[in-house]
């Protein structure tokens, strides 16, 4: 099967699948043999081998035999090989729900006073016989007093 222009959708064969040079393709690829050239958006099986030619890009996760990506071709996914290649896509396991978080007391619950010190830099030095070091300066950090606490 040859396909060149725009194809979305899902492209099963039960031979082999060539992509052509101008084709944008936005489907999952299957076929015995698959040859891109153009640019394929999607999932590829190939249960001989895939080949993503200089001038074709793939973005998405492959699963194959054997697999050439020639130089000047991009790709981007996963890729399963050997006994992975062979079993079929399994399906992702849902998160478990996360567990609440207790309730924490309205005190702890304040944030704390924030303290910052600023760091300065002096300009670097020229390079007439100075040594080009940049010298920081810290200042120190602003004096907070605390709240008194309420009973």
């Amino acid at each position: 099967m040859r396909l060149a222009g725009v194809i979305e959708g899902e492209i099963e064969a039960t031979g082999d699948v060539e992509i052509d040079d101008q084709a944008k393709v936005k489907a999952s690829v299957a076929g015995r043999d698959v040859s891109i050239r153009g640019h394929v958006n999607g999932a590829v099986v190939a249960r001989k081998r895939l080949v993503v030619a200089k001038s074709g890009s793939l973005v998405g996760d492959v699963r194959v035999q054997r697999l050439v990506i020639q130089d000047g071709a991009t790709f981007s996914g996963k890729v399963s090989m050997g006994a992975a290649a062979e079993a079929p896509a399994s399906r992702p396991v849902a998160p478990e729900p996360l567990a609440q978080e207790p309730e924490i007391p309205a005190a702890v619950k304040a944030p704390a006073a924030i303290v910052s010190a600023a760091i300065t830099a002096a300009p670097l030095a020229s390079k007439d016989g100075k040594d080009g070091k940049a010298k920081a300066k810290a200042t120190p950090p602003p004096k907070v007093k605390p709240k008194p606490k309420r009973r």
